[in-house]
């Protein structure tokens, strides 16, 4: 049996708690199986509720904490801004400025969560972390290598923004909610007085004030932003108008484009080389495949030669029939799909599962799609 990374037999775990229920009740959890557990605040910033400039504790690290208490484990507070700021941020704007659309929290959970933050707990003799996210990590008996597979809950699924990790990454992370239900996390909460039983998610990007993307992108260009203003085209390239910068757009946006039509237009492609916004009626955003940059295989090793897949195009979508073929060791894939899928993004990642639609196989960025 191929010898991967072995788990320890002795653990003492880590929760990155984030003031939601989902991690308050990883932690309880595995104070259940009798470990030595005990809870982390990553504070990452900046958002209203925890100002990159600011001292003081934000709210959510106070409702970590309120539980912890609860549960009477060790609470703490790692301060992640300049390493958020610099592999997550920083990225993400330069990203939107090359007419990209990115997805942080899949840059995140590798450099981050199970990067920074697992450096900071291992200087505290820890030897595993835990997290709230609804995914499975088991190990394959036959090859010892690590799997990470789709939860119980498939409507909480979150393995669309785990395709960063390796092999060592799983070893060491723990997610107890694997086999929950939402409905039954929530339930659990309650019954423990925890003081978020009930609070509703956010669906943002953590870092994004109001959700609004383009404002806060043009906070930290500035002046930069008269540099990627352009033309709007149509698909025959004629000009329809002007935009005020590409960072603005993404495939398959209908409002905010700032010019009028008969029939609705929608954002169908972006050249960032010279700042043009392409659009379309909705039947342009239709595409046969796509393809990657280099790809992250996750739970099994780069295939040799073509493979039948379900791939997703971005957290939202559904998985779809395609079939998948390697195009040189280390240097991406060419996907087809059995149907068009519709609005892939450049810069969103696609996430490969097996045809059983359970094992997530690998991922990458995706770099262009064609008809």
């Amino acid at each position: 049996m191929k010898n991967e990374t072995p788990r320890p037999t002795s653990e003492r775990i880590a929760v990155a708690m984030s003031g939601g229920v989902d991690s308050s009740v990883a932690a309880l959890l595995l104070l259940r199986q009798e470990l030595d557990v005990f809870g982390v605040y990553a504070r990452m910033g900046p958002t209203a509720a925890d100002d990159a400039t600011s001292d003081s504790i934000p709210f959510a690290a106070r409702d970590a904490a309120d539980v912890a208490a609860r549960l009477e484990i060790d609470f703490h507070v790692a301060d992640l801004r300049r390493e958020f700021e610099d592999l997550v941020i920083a990225p993400f704007v330069a990203a939107y400025r090359r007419g990209r659309t990115p997805n942080p929290c899949i840059v995140c959970n590798p450099l981050i969560k199970l990067g920074a933050l697992w450096e900071w707990a291992r200087q505290r003799d820890a030897s595993a972390i835990a997290t709230g996210h609804y995914a499975r990590v088991e190990r394959c008996p036959e090859t010892g290598r690590w799997r990470l597979l789709r939860p119980v809950d498939r409507e909480k699924d979150q393995t669309y923004y785990l395709v960063g990790l390796g092999q060592d990454h799983l070893a060491r992370l723990r997610t107890p909610l694997g086999e929950l239900r939402k409905d039954e996390t929530r339930a659990i909460a309650e019954r423990h007085g925890f003081v978020n039983a009930r609070r509703e998610e956010s669906q943002e990007i953590c870092f994004v004030p109001d959700n609004d993307y383009r404002a806060f992108v043009a906070s930290r260009l500035g002046d930069a932003q008269v540099d990627l203003e352009g033309p709007i085209v149509d698909l025959e390239g004629r000009v329809l108008g002007r935009h005020d910068g590409i960072h603005r757009f993404t495939i398959g946006q209908r409002r905010g484009i700032g010019i009028g039509a008969a029939s609705p237009l929608y954002v169908v492609a972006l050249r960032p080389e010279s700042r043009t916004v392409v659009v379309g009626p909705p039947e342009a955003l239709l595409a046969g495949g796509l393809e990657t940059g280099p790809l992250n295989w996750v739970s099994i090793p780069e295939p040799r030669g073509e493979i039948r897949v379900r791939a997703k195009v971005r957290y939202r979508s559904p998985s779809a029939p395609a079939l998948l073929t390697p195009l040189e060791p280390d240097q991406g894939v060419r996907i087809v799909f059995d149907s068009p899928q519709r609005a892939i993004t450049p810069g969103q990642t696609a996430v490969f599962y097996d045809e059983a639609d359970t094992l997530v196989l690998g991922g990458g960025t995706i770099e262009k799609a064609f008809d």
